[in-house]
């Protein structure tokens, strides 16, 4: 079904949008001019991406502002201004310094949504050290990987998270020297350390040392389809690119009520859960409990919310519910909704607009582009469907590209691969540890982002599908690869085979085919422990949901399991090019 276009009127808004002219603010753009808006750091020491966030407030008109309200599940909350968060971060820098870690080396978070991880995020960058967030569903397995792959130095976890996820992997990891838990009163050992302990010993001054644009602050993991994950290396610039599009795409103004609902483990959480809104001066809200509808409405209510930023997945769900939200929940103060995770369903932009009085604004990035590329922004009539246009200052462009060359496609409506040019300030440095892989994202002059969609007439940017087999369940990324590694770890499994299965409520299910071992039944029984072995390795965001025995697995001659052809059976779909597939 095609939607009609969704016309705005900003005249009658009692907030004037940010950016309201799109053509204009592109062509006088220059990211020059965004770096002048940033304060740096004193004495030409360069820019550190922390310091932007809270210190540049602190010491100003702002310090007494409410930077973070932290609502716990159990119905407590924090509230810590931007002077707070200075001094807080700053006992966290000076704890790295007093373990002697340094620029550069990475500290690890593994932990829910608590103050202590936005303490840990910012006084990491502020010792200009990188900041590595992990998901707290993770299993132990991708938390190994990970780990390992990043040259963990420090992670900083919990108790309960130490116990069921971390314990058993200290011999595998001889690089990690200390493990801080926040919520500890007392050390476990030498390595394993009180993090509230060493905080309260801390002065709450700490001076950062001069800091390049081009320093490392963040690293991402990302999965792939083959292979351990991918570290996405992020630097102390990405500060420009997450104050820009604090500005055009979630259109933040002084007296905002912020609220991400991604997990800080993921590159949203920590780009728009931290980031962008600090950058900006407002209150960022985060809420330590998981998804809950009524909870979810209440919250909008009761903190009156103004720029919520969530999830396709989460709006499905709130879908789904009867009723008319508006009539039992004061969402006045609510001006803007994006989505992010996945591409937004036009019937969820419409929803948003019939049940909240406000369309979804949904936009496109990646872990690997650090922050938003393209968008539906405040001012600018929604084509609901459409991922929207290019940020200012970024240019984006549909490709076709082989062995020949690439080809930039001109005429509108035609599918190819969506490319960037590279150069924007948050645009990944390298894949950590894999220079080879790194250059080839990037061909005759563009970046190639793996997605594919087309651009229409009027410059309108539509997403069609991922070139790649990545699974995105729940807005998490998921990589077969790791799922099928964990399975064939079961004494039962001799061969796996991961795809994601469309599932209207969370994107994509995982679901694994697997080829058992002589001596094994491959019946319910079985059926239902690799469910558990897998939910117990990788978490219930990654495992597969469902498993189905098969006889053998479609593989190339090389050997590679040919997970296209997987999907296209389980769907019904034509399947294609079979001239590589293993006795054919």
């Amino acid at each position: 079904m095609n939607f009609p276009p969704i016309t705005k009127n900003i005249a009658s808004w009692q907030v004037r949008p940010c950016m309201v002219d799109y053509a204009k603010t592109c062509a006088e753009f220059s990211w020059d001019a965004v770096r002048a808006e940033l304060a740096g750091l004193p004495d030409g020491g360069g820019l550190n991406l922390a310091h932007e966030a809270v210190d540049r407030h602190a010491s100003g008109p702002r310090a007494r502002h409410l930077a973070l309200r932290w609502l716990g599940k159990d119905g407590s909350v924090r509230d810590l201004t931007y002077a707070d968060m200075a001094q807080g971060s700053a006992r966290f820098a000076n704890v790295l310094r007093s373990l002697g870690v340094g620029k550069g080396e990475r500290v690890f978070a593994l932990m829910g949504r608590v103050p202590e991880l936005y303490f840990a995020a910012l006084g990491t960058l502020k010792n200009v050290s990188v900041f590595c967030p992990l998901f707290s569903q993770f299993g132990p397995e991708p938390v190994w990987q990970r780990l390992s792959r990043g040259d963990a130095k420090v992670l900083v976890t919990t108790k309960a998270l130490y116990e069921k996820k971390v314990s058993t992997l200290r011999e595998r990891l001889p690089k990690l020297q200390f493990i801080l838990l926040a919520d500890a009163e007392d050390d476990l050992d030498a390595g394993v350390r009180s993090l509230p302990k060493l905080m309260s010993a801390a002065s709450d001054q700490f001076v950062i040392s001069p800091t390049s644009p081009e320093d490392m602050a963040l690293l991402h993991f990302t999965s792939g389809t083959t292979g351990m994950p991918k570290g996405a290396v992020h630097v102390h610039q990405a500060a420009l690119t997450h104050f820009a599009t604090g500005r055009y795409v979630l259109d933040l103004h002084p007296d905002d009520v912020f609220w991400c609902t991604a997990d800080p483990g993921w590159v949203t959480g920590t780009s728009y859960g931290i980031f962008a809104p600090l950058l900006h001066g407002v209150t960022n809200l985060v809420d330590e409990a998981d998804f809950d509808a009524e909870r979810w409405y209440r919250l909008l209510q009761d903190q009156k919310v103004t720029v919520w930023y969530t999830a396709p997945t989460a709006l499905r769900r709130l879908m789904r519910i009867p009723g008319e939200p508006r009539t039992q929940y004061d969402l006045s103060h609510l001006r803007l909704i994006h989505s992010v995770g996945e591409p937004l369903n036009p019937e969820a932009v419409v929803w948003g607009q019939q049940a909240l009085g406000l369309p979804v604004h949904d936009n496109w990035w990646q872990t690997e582009t650090g922050g938003i590329m393209i968008a539906n922004y405040a001012a600018m009539d929604i084509r609901p469907g459409s991922m929207g246009k290019p940020l200012p200052g970024i240019e984006a462009a549909i490709v076709k590209h082989d062995e020949q060359g690439l080809e930039v496609i001109q005429e509108s409506n035609v599918e190819g691969e969506l490319a960037l040019r590279p150069g924007w300030p948050s645009m990944f440095r390298a894949y950590l540890h894999d220079e080879a892989r790194y250059a080839k994202c990037f061909v005759d002059g563009w970046y190639l982002s793996g997605d594919l969609a087309k651009r229409d007439a009027d410059g309108y940017f539509w997403f069609v599908g991922r070139a790649d087999d990545i699974i995105k369940t729940s807005g998490h990324m998921v990589g077969p690869f790791e799922v099928e590694s964990a399975l064939m770890e079961h004494p039962a499994v001799a061969e796996a085979g991961v795809i994601g299965k469309p599932e209207p409520l969370i994107g994509q299910l995982v679901k694994a085919f697997v080829v058992v071992k002589a001596g094994h039944a491959a019946d319910d029984a079985l059926c239902n422990e690799l469910i558990g072995f897998g939910r117990k390795r990788l978490g219930p965001a990654v495992a597969p949901k469902e498993i189905a025995f098969v006889e053998s697995l479609p593989k190339t001659r090389s050997g590679k399991i040919m997970r296209r052809l997987l999907k296209a059976r389980e769907l019904g779909l034509p399947e294609g090019d079979l001239s590589t597939l293993e006795n054919d």
